[in-house]
Order: structure tokens, then C-alpha cells, then sequence
């Protein structure tokens, strides 16, 4: 009797699925007649675009998150932003480990792959340490919201706490105070710099939580060497992440700074704390306390470039990433000094995470390309708000200039699609589609140089 062949799934594929089913799953609950705060059912299409956006952590929105969806509604598209922003497979583990099932080694490989790590030892431990880790810091910056909204929406401050501090932290961008955003708090200092913080914890990634914890309990000769006991990884990161917020404030704040419909009536206190947080919201957050359909084109394109490099692996943030970035221009410049190799902080950047790097980016920009020719074919909207829209979907943003609400059935699906791809990863995305050749049976092609550039 022949043996039946099995199907098997590769551990990349079962994450792409799981994010899948939980939009899927989302959209059937967003689409129940509960789910509307009046209690007529929200068009699928509608449903659909919510749970993505919600899923993918990205916050765009067909339709306002405070006025159209009930308390329940609000309750799952807080769940599915919890789920996009800690990973499916976490909450899969955490689910087991609830159950007291056993973590095998297929889990294992699961955990690994949604975290990226070159290890399988201490992997469950890992799972724990993330939980925890969320929790605290969400639970700290909800009890920071609620010094604000308490005393201005009463009881319901504490629910717009904590998903606000839920969605800050994921980088979803998502919240149920109003209409726009937080551009009525652009002048309050709790409200900026809880947002700000919540979202450059979530988006720096818990590999630098844990290293940063790791090295803080080092005693060295009675002193703390904090940077220079930093991984790699950990240096690139911070530095990355503290040069773009720099960087990103002070252009917007030269470039906004007489823009009446932005920053330009404001005190020059309330500029450089308006300029701050735009330029920390485009690392995936997108929260808005400026209407970003009136920045000038040069914030805009600004903005468009904090999107795409995003905030740093293996957190919850999106884009390309901030160490994929440093890879590329490293490697760029040490072609250019004519050296072999690229290095950083006195270490030498394997090939293999340039290649990894180069891959990212090339599918990056085609995803974002197509978008961007697919809904300037489908809209007669203006070119720069069409890139920045899809951008922003594909950098799991969600900053909008206004352009999203009124898109029509294949706009929506077009985002849709754009958010999902942004959210699994493309590198992800290329390694799950893509067929796994057998090194054994392939035969290596004779080499050839030819000319670049």
C-alpha cells in the first residue's frame, strides 16, 4: 500500500494563515448587527478593511473607531490589535501554556519564526517574558491616559485608557476619543509623551528590552557600561531610532513651522512637541496631532521616508526596519570606500543579513509600487496622497490624508491586501510562497561579472 503523502505547512506559512484567519474571524464579528453602535450591521467590506487594519496594526480607517462601532465592536477590534501586535503564534502559545499543553518542537520552530531568532533554547521562557512585558507596559501607560480622560469622560475614561495605550503600544494608531485623532490633546504634554513613549518601546522591539534588562544587571568594576555591553543588534537599533526621531523633528519643524494649518499658530514649546511626535508617529504608529492632509509636500515626503524604515525587529512596529536601513547605507558606503565589508561598531555585517536586507527592501518597494499604481488607476485622488496612503498600509502606519474613507470596493480591497503584505513581513511573505530548492539536487550556474551602475 502506497503511504499517503502529508501536507505539511512551513512554520512561515502557518504564521501568514494565522494572521489570515484572524482578520477573517474579525470581520465576521465587526459585521454582527452587536457591533454597531446603531445597531445596524456595517458592510462587510467596511468589517473587513477594520479587522486588518486592526490585525496588521496599521489604523487606517473606512469608518470612525469611536462613532460607528459599539462597545463590543471597540472590544474585538482592541483583541485583534493585541493579536497583530504581540504576533498569532504568541497568543498561540499562551493559549497552551494556559492548558498546560506540552511545547514541542514544531511550537518551538512557530516561535523562532514569528520572532526571528538564530536560537531554540529558551524560547517558551521568551513567549513569558513578552506577555509580561506587554502587560506592564501597557497597564503603566493606561494609568497615565487615565490622569487625562478620567477627569474629562468620567467611567468611560478608563476604557479609552486602555485602548489607547493598548493600540499606542502595538503601533495601531487606533482610538475612540474622537474624529481626529489626538489633535485636540497637540498641546498636552501627558497625552504626547505617553503616546510617544509607548510607542517607541513597542516599536524598538523586545530583543532590545531584554538586552538593555540584561546588561543593567551587569556590574562591571561598580559601573554600568550600558552601550558598549549592547549587542549589535541593540546598538543599530537605538542609534537608528534616536537619529530618525532627531532628525525627522527638526525637518518638520523647519518645514511647518509657518504652515498656519499645521504648527504655525502654535507656541514654540507646542512646535517642537508637535514636530516630535509627528516625526515619532511615522514609525508606525499613526496617531496624528496635526491634520496630515495640510503638511507641506516636503513633511509629507519626510514623513513618508520615517514610514518606510519604520521602527526596529521583532516588535510591533512596521516598515523595512531601522536595522535593515543601517545595513544597506553601511554596506553602500563600504562599496564606495572600496572595502569588502561593511561594519558597524567594530563588528563586521554578515552577508547573509545584507542579503536578507536587500530582499526586504526590493519587496518592500514593489509592494508599495503596485499599490501605488493599482489605487492611482482605481481613484482620480492626487498622486502624493495616493503614495502616502499606500506608505503608509504598507509600513502598517496608518497615518491617512484623508484619503481612505472615501475610496470605493477595489481601493479598499487594494489597502486591504497592501496592509496584510506590510504586516507579515515581505521578507516573510517571499520564504512562505516561494518553493525550497534541495541544495543537492541543484546545480550551480558558472558565474558571470557584469556592470553595475
Amino acid at each position: 500500500m502506497k503511504e499517503k503523502m502529508r501536507f505539511r505547512l512551513s512554520t512561515t506559512q502557518i504564521i501568514l494563515l494565522g494572521f489570515a484567519a484572524a482578520v477573517l474571524c474579525g470581520s465576521l464579528l465587526l459585521s454582527l448587527p452587536i457591533s454597531s453602535k446603531s445597531g445596524n450591521a456595517i458592510p462587510y467590506i467596511d468589517a473587513l478593511f477594520t479587522a486588518a487594519t486592526s490585525t496588521c496594526v496599521t489604523g487606517l480607517v473606512t469608518v470612525s473607531t469611536a462613532s460607528a462601532w459599539s462597545a463590543f465592536g471597540q472590544a474585538v477590534i482592541l483583541v485583534l490589535i493585541q493579536i497583530g501586535g504581540i504576533g498569532v503564534v504568541t497568543v498561540m502559545i499562551s493559549f497552551m501554556l494556559m492548558l498546560n499543553r506540552r511545547i514541542g518542537m514544531n511550537d518551538r520552530l512557530l516561535i523562532q519564526d514569528a520572532f526571528n531568532l538564530n536560537t531554540l533554547s529558551g524560547l517558551v521562557r521568551f513567549v513569558k517574558k513578552v506577555l509580561l512585558g506587554t502587560l506592564i507596559v501597557e497597564g503603566v501607560g493606561a494609568a497615565l491616559y487615565m490622569t487625562v480622560f478620567v477627569p474629562k469622560f468620567g467611567a468611560r475614561g478608563i476604557w479609552i485608557s486602555v485602548f489607547n495605550a493598548v493600540s499606542a503600544f502595538c503601533n495601531a494608531g487606533m482610538d475612540i476619543i474622537g474624529e481626529n485623532s489626538l489633535c485636540d490633546y497637540a498641546a498636552d504634554s501627558v497625552v504626547n509623551l505617553t503616546t510617544a513613549a509607548l510607542v517607541i518601546i513597542g516599536g524598538l522591539g523586545y530583543i532590545v528590552w531584554w538586552d538593555i534588562l540584561r546588561v543593567l544587571r551587569m556590574k562591571r568594576d561598580g559601573r554600568y557600561k550600558l552601550f558598549a555591553s549592547l549587542t549589535l543588534h541593540s546598538k543599530i537599533a537605538l542609534c537608528s531610532t534616536a537619529f530618525l526621531i532627531v532628525a525627522g523633528a527638526l525637518l518638520i519643524f523647519c518645514f511647518e513651522y509657518g504652515n498656519p494649518e499645521t504648527i504655525g499658530d502654535m507656541s514654540v514649546w507646542g512646535k517642537i512637541q508637535a514636530s516630535i511626535f509627528q516625526s515619532v508617529t511615522t514609525r508606525t504608529a499613526g496617531f496624528a496631532t496635526v491634520p496630515q492632509e495640510k503638511l507641506t509636500n516636503a513633511s509629507a515626503i519626510v514623513s513618508m521616508l520615517l514610514m518606510t524604515v519604520g521602527g526596529s525587529p521583532v516588535g510591533t512596529a512596521g516598515g523595512i526596519k531601522t536595522v535593515t536601513a543601517a545595513v544597506l547605507i553601511y554596506e553602500a558606503l563600504s562599496v564606495i570606500k572600496g572595502k569588502s565589508e561593511a561594519s558597524l561598531f567594530s563588528r563586521t555585517i554578515s552577508k547573509h543579513s545584507v542579503v536578507k536586507a536587500v530582499a526586504v527592501v526590493v519587496t518592500f518597494l514593489t509592494v508599495v509600487f503596485c499599490s501605488t499604481v493599482l489605487l492611482a488607476a482605481s481613484t482620480n485622488a492626487d498622486g502624493l496622497d495616493i503614495m502616502y496612503e499606500t506608505v503608509s498600509a504598507a509600513a502598517t502606519v496608518g497615518l491617512s490624508r484623508n484619503l481612505t474613507p472615501s475610496l470605493g470596493f477595489a481601493g479598499k480591497l487594494i489597502i486591504i491586501f497592501t496592509m496584510y503584505f506590510g504586516r507579515v513581513g515581505p521578507i516573510s511573505l517571499a520564504v512562505a510562497l516561494g518553493r525550497k530548492a534541495s541544495d543537492r539536487n541543484s546545480v550551480k550556474e558558472p558565474s558571470e561579472e557584469i556592470s553595475i551602475g
